[in-house]
């Protein structure tokens, strides 16, 4: 006999279903709420709601887990590419070589964007960022691609934009970067691997070409993996909610670059840079910093540090501190921000106040080290976000059209005025 919950509304009682997941997560399944009590819940933020039911990924938070598809987060970083991971991802089972090979092959030849979107380039002022010029060109490229505009289509075809859409994405974003620092659009080098690609786009010149440092690209690689999917996040259910009005994919995946795109969400690893040139310019006191920090008085806060989901440890962190070890010795890069930084990572470790407190560097602490080190721009960190995320908001898109999820239509309290009648304003004269 399956659990039962049972709610006592006004003197009568209800039984509401209970579901459990894989890993014994347990849900009360409201969904019929209003329908048989009249009553809605009420749950600022859906801290505690469960939007819908995933294979995806699966997220314990107490002990310190992350796994997609069922691998855990340790073993695809170490062993797997990031298409690799995007194949598992989005397709639910790791790929057999065949698989793999089609898969690369397909990425590398969707690599170019149409020409005449380099025009738009020209049209956004010096200085825009990155993000709000990747946001507006991925749904642009619904307009070049009219028929993803149905998402009912044969699978075929969504395969097609979602294919486009992880090939495409890099060029854009490397060609957003280029264009910001008034450099020269490099094109995409399909005989390179996706991350080495990348840094091809970034960074090579017409008269000068980059020479990939196998440790910056295992380092990316790992990055990209670790940031693949997490679960029913802010910009994951923006790309859900979206997706649920039947909005093409371009569409969707650019409303998930936008919620991505705040400090408290994808742009915390800008931040922890931020913070860190802050300390600098006022001269590197990072034991003053530490105080204010600490006292409760004082509003500042260090950025990347702790992890609202993960209690005890983010598990991407411990995999990322080594790459980032192994960026700076390999590099040998002497930057004061960076010497600020892994002073901050010393107290964090060691002092009893952050460690009873769990403040732990998280992986954006760690992210934001390794990009300033290989050259990335600040601005650009949150655009490197979005490019790791794509496959897990792909994939959650897809399961979300599979399932035939209803629109999302939130409900709400109301807490304004009660009825009252309008009075025109006297006419004067």
């Amino acid at each position: 006999m399956s659990e039962k919950a049972k709610l006592i509304l006004e003197g009568k009682e209800y039984e509401l279903p209970v579901v459990i997941g894989t890993e014994n997560e347990k849900a009360i399944d409201i969904s019929k709420l209003l329908e048989t009590t009249g009553y809605i819940t009420l749950d600022t933020g859906f801290k505690n709601t469960g939007s819908t039911k995933s294979a995806i990924t699966f997220l314990d938070g107490d002990n310190g887990i992350l796994w997609y598809r069922g691998y855990p987060i340790e073993q695809l970083s170490e062993y797997a590419s990031f298409l690799e991971v995007a194949y598992l991802v989005i397709y639910g089972e790791l790929p057999t070589q065949k698989e793999l090979d089609y898969f690369q092959r397909s990425i590398s030849h969707h690599t170019l964007v149409h020409e005449d979107m380099k025009r738009f380039y020209e049209a956004y002022p010096t200085g825009a960022h990155p993000m709000g010029v990747l946001s507006s060109m991925i749904a642009s490229m619904s307009t070049f691609y009219p028929e993803s505009q149905n998402p009912n289509r044969p699978f075929k075809d969504i395969e097609l934009t979602m294919h486009r859409l992880i090939a495409k994405m890099a060029t854009l974003a490397a060609q957003a970067n280029k264009v910001s620092v008034g450099h020269p659009i490099m094109y995409p080098k399909n005989s390179y691997s996706y991350t080495q690609n990348f840094l091809h786009m970034m960074f090579a010149l017409p008269t000068a070409d980059y020479e990939i440092d196998p440790v910056v690209d295992d380092a990316l690689n790992k990055l990209l993996i670790l940031h693949a999917d997490h679960e029913q996040n802010c910009s994951t259910s923006t790309v859900r909610i979206v997706g649920s009005s039947q909005s093409n994919l371009y569409s969707s995946i650019s409303a998930g670059i936008a919620a991505l795109w705040g400090p408290l969400h994808g742009g915390a690893n800008q931040a922890v840079i931020e913070m860190l040139e802050r300390i600098k310019n006022d001269g590197g006191d990072v034991q003053k910093w530490v105080d204010k920090a600490k006292d409760k008085n004082d509003s500042f806060r260090l950025m990347g540090f702790g992890h609202r989901v993960y209690k005890n440890f983010d598990p991407r962190a411990k995999i990322i501190k080594k790459a980032c070890d192994d960026v700076l010795n390999r590099l040998g890069i002497h930057d004061p921000v960076l010497d600020i930084a892994k002073q901050l990572e010393e107290v964090a470790l060691k002092d009893p106040y952050f460690i009873e407190r769990k403040l732990y560097p998280n992986v954006d602490f760690y992210s934001g080290i390794i990009y300033r080190a290989i050259g990335i721009p600040t601005e650009m960190f949150t655009v490197m976000f979005a490019l790791g995320r794509l496959p897990g908001w792909i994939a959650q898109w897809k399961e979300m059209i599979e399932h035939g999820e209803p629109i999302g239509r939130p409900r709400q309290v109301y807490t304004g005025s009660t009825k009252r009648d309008y009075v025109p304003i006297p006419k004067r004269g």
